[in-house]
């Protein structure tokens, strides 16, 4: 996915690109593709950046990359929300 649409994370300063999902809604997906992704990313002709789940009736096509949603990712949002995880001083 070019650099055209790429913004940063609020909390960790990441590079996503945020997406509009089949239902509508936005999701920040990481920037790089990912093997590991569970979210096919593609372009569509208005130069929007879409996204949606991949499935058995609708497997990834040859113009989407799979992504890792930003929030499965996100250093800052993990300690937030998760107090064990955090570091103790």
């Amino acid at each position: 996915m070019p650099q055209r649409g790429l913004a940063r994370c609020r909390w960790c300063a990441t590079a996503v690109h945020w997406t509009i999902t089949s239902a509508g809604a936005r999701l920040a997906v990481d920037a790089n593709p990912s093997a590991l992704g569970s979210t096919a990313v593609y372009r569509d002709g208005t130069g929007t950046i879409r996204s949606r789940r991949p499935s058995a009736e609708l497997p990834l096509l040859p113009y989407e990359r799979l992504h890792l949603p930003h929030a499965a990712t996100c250093i800052a949002r993990s300690l937030e929300n998760n107090p064990s995880r955090r570091r103790v001083s």
